[in-house]
């Protein structure tokens, strides 16, 4: 039987600069990859997943990013006068998702291969673990540059990668939260967190079951699709 579904948060406030003049009028998980918006790639994942409670940031354009959730329920986290980063973001939010741990998604990406949020519910063990990362080795995660984020232990646990060839984060995990309180700053990013848990040893990996590809620049529609495309 599959382990029920924490609450979900969605990143859905950046501005999308990187895209150009795609977001000068149009939020970047609005902008249609395969035929539909990407916010709703990681809506489908939610889901297959089996999550009933979906939290979204909202910022750059707020009203309309908020007018394609409102069908699906989604409750909203409006950030102003300025965004708060992931961590703040997350943070704000916490009233709304109402439990812990938490999922969180990133909205700039597809998947291929198995969904995403099953394998982080599926792979949690809070007995061992405060965060657990979705990641892919550098050389097959799409559309991303660089050597990788972490390094993982044989036990699962991670470390920076510090320039060695490592993995990249998806942008998809399950964490605890309650770490949060004692960050004083409004605008912070996870890496704070992971930080912590890290020196902790609660800071795990897991190795996604399929592909991945970054829409984070206009290029990485084109790679997303025929992503997709091959995994028809």
């Amino acid at each position: 039987m599959r382990p029920s579904s924490p609450p979900l948060m969605l990143f859905a406030a950046g501005l999308g600069t990187r895209m150009g003049a795609l977001t000068a009028d149009c939020p970047k998980p609005l902008i249609r990859v395969a035929g539909r918006p990407l916010i709703d790639h990681a809506l489908a994942l939610a889901d297959g997943a089996g999550v009933t409670r979906i939290v979204a940031n909202t910022h750059y354009l707020a009203p309309r990013m908020e007018a394609h959730l409102a069908p699906r329920g989604v409750a909203i986290s409006r950030e102003s006068p300025r965004i708060l980063e992931t961590g703040g973001g997350l943070k704000a939010a916490l009233p709304l998702l109402g439990s812990d741990p938490v999922l969180t998604l990133n909205t700039d990406a597809v998947w291929t291969g198995a969904n995403a949020l099953t394998q982080l519910i599926e792979g949690w063990d809070g007995a061992r673990m405060d965060g657990l990362l979705l990641l892919l080795p550098a050389a097959k995660a799409t559309g991303h540059g660089g050597t990788g984020d972490f390094v993982m232990r044989p036990d699962g646990r991670l470390d920076r990668a510090r320039g060695a060839a490592g993995f990249v984060y998806l942008g998809a995990q399950i964490l605890r939260t309650g770490a949060l309180a004692d960050i004083s700053d409004e605008v912070f990013s996870l890496n704070l967190l992971w930080d912590r848990m890290i020196a902790e040893g609660r800071l795990h990996g897991l190795i996604h079951d399929g592909g991945w590809c970054d829409v984070g620049r206009p290029e990485g529609i084109v790679l997303a699709e025929n992503l997709l495309g091959g995994a028809a």
